[in-house]
């Protein structure tokens, strides 16, 4: 059975909240190490310029970007487009080309 591209592009939205929830407690702890002391901040800085951390910011970063255009799909659908299938299938297609788009941007960005 193949699932259809709907119902990877819905899956992947709530993996992503998933990894979002995780991915803040990291961003937490970090926040909270960088403001205790000018040494904390100093060790941040350090680990952050990591390729193992700036794999994990990637990460990050592509689960809110790929969350936040998929909920900008599902209010468009609240607001009556693309409820059909054919609508669905066109918005998943659209969802998962800007993400990547946008997910390439912020590779560059990042590294």
């Amino acid at each position: 059975m193949q699932l259809p591209i709907t119902a990877w592009a819905s899956i992947t939205h709530r993996a992503t909240g998933v990894v979002l929830f995780v991915g803040m407690m990291i961003l937490m702890w970090a926040l909270d190490v960088s403001l205790q002391s000018p040494e904390g901040f100093d060790a941040v800085k350090v680990a952050l310029a990591s390729p193992l951390a700036k794999i994990v910011i990637w990460g990050i970063v592509a689960a809110l970007i790929y969350h936040s255009v998929a909920g900008i799909k599902h209010l468009v659908m609240d607001f009556g487009f693309g409820e059909s299938m054919e609508g669905g299938v066109l918005g998943a297609r659209i969802v998962i080309v800007i993400s990547a788009v946008l997910i390439l941007i912020a590779g560059v960005w990042i590294w």
